[in-house]
């Protein structure tokens, strides 16, 4: 049974899929239900963070082998229309009682080890995403609550193939060893067909353009949750996803002629602008631990803190590295200055362009000059709209 769920991208009708951090959740949630109630459950289901409902079949469950007190349940991975090495992979979850309360979760042989600081989880942590994690652990925490189970679980979530698979992958280099990584923070993974995504963004830059002269770019998820939170949207100005084709959606935002375009996007994407990297994704180019190793140069940075730049596993670890050497400030306005340039240049004087840059773990990092003019400006311009209203208010 297909995962049935779709998005439109141009004229092409795409089927979604879902990430390893549903399957490992509906993997915990059929063993939960095995080890609790006794029966193997024939299917699994939940609705992930967008508010989508997941029912699959289960792939396998049983008593594990070497305990006879653990049990077992795996799923397979369905990426929908997307590109993806982990299509069709096989995510399992064991569980057990524990005398300590709480959902105990933990990565077994095909998940990844962290080894390096500053991703998601701290070193030595199985490298499991905090967003799957906590999906988890509510898919377990809800069989406990059906069968009244007030105790502790272990889980431990392993996939078979993930050992080979992540040799696929940039894994090692980021600094996970020995599997692949179990993420995802919406829960469905949409298409990524290149040029499918270039369809839809250019379709709803259109859209936006028949309204507006004013325009918020961000590369995904990530910005949207950010312009949420700063209340970036106070401004009242649309908002369209881009993915990792910043340089095409400047194209698109000059030939739609749009008079202010505000970019909003996590440090690991924006920091490549800075060295001219106009498709962001990882196939393409990275450049991040250069560009920041480059910056601090011309800051003045030691030789020493270069190199742990240089070998630094992202954005986030070359932030922290920064600011121990208290030079984050001097770096990241030089880095802002470069990617200030990199989007003047691409937009060729079509329309004024600023960008913003956050951080998950540090908030926001900074902003180019033109940004706050930009952002100063729509501030003034939703005064006057509100005064007009409270005017023609008044009138009435």
């Amino acid at each position: 049974m297909a995962f049935e769920h779709y998005i439109r991208a141009g004229s092409r009708r795409l089927r979604c899929g879902y990430t390893t951090g549903v399957c490992a959740a509906l993997a915990a949630s059929g063993a939960a239900e095995y080890l609790l109630g006794g029966q193997k459950p024939p299917e699994v289901s939940l609705v992930t963070e967008k508010g989508i409902s997941v029912r699959i079949p289960v792939f396998g469950c049983g008593i594990c082998a070497e305990d006879a007190k653990a049990v077992w349940c795996s799923v397979l991975k369905d990426a929908g229309d997307d590109a993806d090495v982990t299509d069709g992979i096989e995510v399992c979850a064991t569980l057990s009682l524990c005398a300590e309360e709480g959902i105990h979760i933990d990565g077994g042989s095909g998940v990844g080890r962290v080894t390096k600081p500053g991703l998601d989880q701290p070193v030595g942590n199985a490298a499991i995403n905090s967003v799957p994690r906590q999906m988890i652990a509510d898919a377990v925490q809800a069989v406990c609550r059906q069968y009244g189970y007030p105790g502790g679980i272990r889980v431990v979530i392993s996939i078979p193939a993930g050992g080979k698979i992540a040799a696929q992958t940039l894994n090692a280099m980021l600094g996970v060893e020995g599997g692949l990584s179990i993420l995802g923070t919406s829960g469905i993974v949409e298409p990524m067909s290149e040029q499918a995504l270039r369809d839809t963004i250019e379709v709803n830059i259109r859209q936006v353009a028949a309204e507006s002269k004013d325009l918020i770019l961000t590369p995904g998820n990530y910005g949207e949750r950010f312009i949420e939170m700063e209340n970036i949207k106070r401004y009242g100005v649309p908002v369209v996803k881009c993915s990792n084709f910043i340089g095409d959606a400047l194209d698109m935002a000059a030939a739609e002629g749009f008079a202010r375009v505000l970019l909003a996007g996590h440090i690991g994407k924006l920091v490549k602008i800075a060295a001219g990297i106009m498709n962001t994704h990882s196939s393409y180019a990275d450049g991040r631990n250069e560009v920041f190793c480059a910056h601090t140069a011309l800051c003045g940075g030691q030789t020493g803190l270069c190199r742990k730049l240089m070998e630094a596993a992202t954005a986030d670890a070359c932030i922290a590295l920064l600011d121990a050497a208290k030079q984050r400030r001097q770096v990241m306005d030089s880095i802002l200055r470069a990617v200030q340039r990199r989007l003047s240049h691409r937009a060729g004087g079509s329309f004024r362009i600023g960008a913003v840059t956050f951080s998950n773990r540090y908030g926001v990092l900074g902003q180019t000059e033109l940004a706050g003019e930009i952002m100063e400006a729509w501030q003034i311009c939703g005064r006057s709209k509100a005064a007009l209203r409270n005017d023609e208010t008044a009138v009435k």
